[in-house]
């Protein structure tokens, strides 16, 4: 059977999935995809669906972008349109779980993980936010403030660069403590947006890390977040983010942040094969 290779672009809730990989009891973003296409067009078997990267439970994404290779024509009629007709059709059947944002044909050399040049991703804190409401906690973390954006900036300037990222990673199944991990970043920056969806019952801005890397591993960002804005706080010096990456030791640093405050807003794409997802302009 001919067979023609697709790009996808996505957005997902991570709230009410088990994250990205397959997971045969569980609702994820792969599990949905394959079922939903394999019910669209027949197939014998469930289809191959490659992912630019990884999400965990509750992370999002507005610009995951995957791979899959399909029957060629897609449709026994000949309107055309097939992009068109693709996205709709899929996004009729997922029903908001997964929305998808851009079908394209492309080269059966695309690969959406190998073929990426860098992932983006963007983590929300609500300072001095108390609590928060279930709404805001399924987007950002609520911490106690103020933040020290200066300072924290000062030490996010460390992690540009290639590093050994070991002490912010969760290590894979089966590697070694001296095992290297190491990691390129291309872009780390905090800044403060205004709460133009009007979240924050008081009012306020929200606190946003921007981060952008060749790739990145497992609980990185999430656990660069949760020691930067320690350092936003007064409880880690800026210096200890620097001695982190010299000497791979995490005792000592706090938990990862919470999942619900990152997404996955990018992925960086050479123009032939589509350009990158997303609006990121970093």
């Amino acid at each position: 059977m001919a067979t023609q290779r697709w790009r996808l672009d996505l957005a997902y809730d991570g709230e009410g999935l088990h994250g990205f990989a397959d997971q045969p009891d569980h609702p994820t973003v792969v599990g949905l995809l394959r079922s939903t296409l394999r019910s669209q067009f027949q197939l014998d078997d469930f289809p191959y669906i490659v992912g630019a990267g990884r999400t965990d439970t509750g992370v999002h994404a507005w610009a995951q972008t995957v791979h899959v290779d399909l029957p060629t024509p897609l449709y026994r009629d000949d309107r055309g349109g097939e992009s068109d007709r693709l996205v709709r059709s899929l996004n009729a059947q997922l029903a908001g779980r997964i929305r998808i944002l851009r079908a394209l044909p492309v080269s059966m050399d695309f690969h959406a993980r190998f073929s990426a040049q860098w992932r983006a991703y963007r983590y929300l804190v609500i300072p001095d936010g108390g609590p928060g409401l279930s709404v805001t906690n399924a987007f950002a973390w609520s911490v106690k403030g103020p933040l020290d954006l200066a300072t924290m900036n000062r030490a996010a300037t460390a992690l540009v660069g290639e590093h050994d990222f070991r002490a912010f990673c969760k290590r894979a199944e089966g590697s070694l403590p001296e095992d290297p991990l190491r990691r390129e970043v291309l872009h780390a920056v905090w800044s403060t947006v205004p709460d133009t969806a009007s979240l924050l019952p008081t009012g306020g801005d929200i606190v946003r890390f921007d981060i952008r890397a060749t790739s990145f591993c497992h609980n990185m960002v999430r656990s660069l977040a949760s020691a930067l804005v320690a350092v936003g706080q007064g409880h880690v010096a800026p210096s200890e983010i620097s001695h982190r990456l010299e000497t791979p030791d995490r005792a000592g640093l706090p938990a990862p942040a919470p999942a619900a405050g990152l997404a996955l807003v990018g992925v960086g794409y050479p123009e032939f094969a589509g350009g990158p997802s997303g609006l990121v302009t970093l």
